[in-house]
């Protein structure tokens, strides 16, 4: 390769690089382990999100105090831009949404894994700027998205789930749930519903 063409690279590299390392090690960063990979797909499933592209109302519900037997829930209303990166190989969703507690302002980065045929979900809160260990999955035959992982919260681990559902063309619902009993039990903890705007 020569200099020229180096130099011209080696940025983009060196971006593309650091991103593909931070988000594809926030699961090894927190000690815990990485889920399963598949030995080889038999789909393609790098379009899966393709119906959520665009601009969305969000209407959000929070539970305050998850896993502790409290029933107060934080509503919040803003709206979430959706785009595609790398030819559908990725997205990324731009969530801003406030409300009487405050706001949220997020990233949700996207990474479609051909080989695994399986995507991985990262979220970037970024009021501190972390990001939450991934979730992995992808959409059942009944159109259910459901991604799970593993995350730490107020010192002890516990298994996440993430399931989305279309609801139609222009509606769409996110729900989070937390279990601290290994995925007997789960307690909802995170309700988003998009309306389409475009």
């Amino acid at each position: 390769m020569n200099l020229s063409l180096r130099r011209i690279l080696a940025p983009r590299r060196m971006l593309v690089t650091a991103l593909a390392a931070v988000l594809l090690t926030a699961t090894a960063a927190t000690g815990q382990p990485a889920a399963p990979v598949p030995a080889a797909a038999t789909s393609d499933g790098r379009h899966d999100f393709d119906w959520e592209l665009g601009v969305w109302r969000t209407d959000v519900r929070v539970l305050a105090d998850p896993l502790s037997g409290s029933e107060e829930w934080l509503r919040f209303r803003g709206r979430s831009v959706v785009r595609a990166l790398m030819g559908g190989r990725a997205n990324v969703v731009e969530l801003d949404v406030s409300g009487e507690a405050g706001r949220i302002e997020g990233l949700n980065l996207r990474l479609y894994e051909p080989q695994a045929d399986r995507w991985s979900s990262t979220f970037v809160n970024m009021r501190d700027g972390l990001l939450t260990p991934s979730v992995y999955g992808g959409f059942r035959d009944d159109g259910v998205g459901e991604f799970y992982g593993q995350d730490q919260l107020d010192g002890r681990s516990i298994e996440v789930r993430f399931l989305v559902f279309r609801m139609g063309r222009d509606t769409a619902r996110f729900e989070q749930a937390f279990s601290d009993d290994g995925g007997v039990t789960w307690e909802t903890n995170w309700i988003a519903v998009d309306r389409r705007i475009r």
